[in-house]
This record gives C-alpha cells, structure tokens and sequence, in this order.
C-alpha cells in the first residue's frame, strides 16, 4: 500500500492520539530524531562502509531505521503545523532553480 506524505502524517497523528497516548514534546522528539539518525548511520557505516558489524548490530534492517528517522520527522512536523508536501514540493523548486546547471558543471561528480 503506497501513502502519501500527507496520509503518512495523519497516520501517524491518529495512532499518536491513539496508542502513543500523546506526544512527547519538540525537543525531546528532536533528541529522538538525533538518535535514530544515529542508529541509521550506524547501520550505513557497517553496511557499506569500512566499519565492521558488532554483535549487537546484526538483524538490524536498514529500511526499519530509515522508517524511524521518517517516523520521528512526521511526528515533529505535526508538532510544528509544517505540510511535508508542501514543504517537499518547496524544496523541489528551490533546489532546481538554484542548481539547475551546478551538478552538471561539477567535475567531481562527471568523473565516472
């Protein structure tokens, strides 16, 4: 089943006032966020990095933390009244305007 971000939004409103009781607030949610990038980096480090797995680390699945992370964000997003679509289909804007010819003038990255 294929959600939007504004479905996944009110997916994760609803079951917040539901199961999770309520929210906990910005900045602890903001403490939880930094954690859970942790936890994903981690995970990447391992993964695809030089770094290799410690026991505790095995079974650990890279889209279940990466669904944490965006777990986490929908959640300080309702908080703070900001539409992800909106603020995705934004960003789309910005980043095409401003970098329209940029990626393709970087040498760095015409290499391969």
């Amino acid at each position: 089943m294929e959600i939007t971000l504004q479905q996944a939004q009110q997916q994760v409103d609803d079951w917040i006032k539901t199961t999770g009781v309520r929210y906990f607030g910005e900045l602890t949610n903001l403490g939880i966020l930094m954690e859970e990038v942790g936890e994903l980096s981690r995970l990447m480090v391992r993964s695809y990095g030089e770094q290799s797995f410690k026991d505790s680390d095995k079974g650990k699945d890279l889209g279940d933390e990466m669904a944490d992370v965006l777990w986490v964000l929908l959640c300080l997003a309702n908080q703070t009244g900001v539409n992800l679509t909106a603020a995705l289909q934004k960003n789309f804007e910005k980043k095409t305007l401003r970098d329209a010819q940029r990626h393709k003038q970087n040498d760095k990255l015409n290499t391969r």
